[in-house]
């Protein structure tokens, strides 16, 4: 009732190395790959920490792509349709923080060990998703994935 659940698409970064205090000059030497993150929150009643820990509610993928093959992961575009309708349309540069901030951010109270997952953030643009909707994400270097929004669980 007074609930919903919104789509965030955002930059996934893969942990390559086990790391912690890690300044963030040396950290995108820690990650090995990128993808696609779709970060959906529930919007209700919940405490704010359960509203991202639903299963099914971290989609990543559907493939890697080596740290390599990314330039400037800081100036990367992203962008999420809801059933052919653009919702989130931005860059990476324009997140709150950069990944390396990140990286630094998140070793500096956790050690990052390899296929850790650190997602960035997301644009503006979120809004409310509904049983049957089909997003597509995309991220500029990684590619695009489809995912179809399934009914909840009986």
């Amino acid at each position: 009732p007074d609930r919903r659940n919104d789509h965030e698409v955002e930059l996934a970064l893969v942990i390559g190395r086990r790391g912690n205090k890690i300044p963030k000059e040396k950290a995108l030497g820690y990650v090995c790959a990128y993808s696609i993150g779709l970060d959906m929150t529930v919007r209700g009643p919940e405490l704010q920490c359960f509203r991202k820990s639903i299963d099914t509610y971290s989609v990543l993928g559907p493939w890697l792509v080596t740290a390599d093959e990314i330039g400037d992961p800081n100036d990367l575009d992203l962008s999420i349709m809801v059933n052919g309708e653009l919702r989130q349309n931005s860059n990476t540069k324009y997140l709150v923080y950069n990944v390396e901030r990140l990286i630094e951010f998140a070793s500096a109270m956790y050690t990052l060990h390899p296929g850790d997952i650190i997602m960035t953030g997301t644009p503006a643009g979120v809004s409310p998703v509904k049983p049957g909707d089909v997003l597509h994400a995309y991220v500029e270097g990684v590619g695009g994935s489809d995912i179809r929004i399934a009914p909840a669980y009986a």
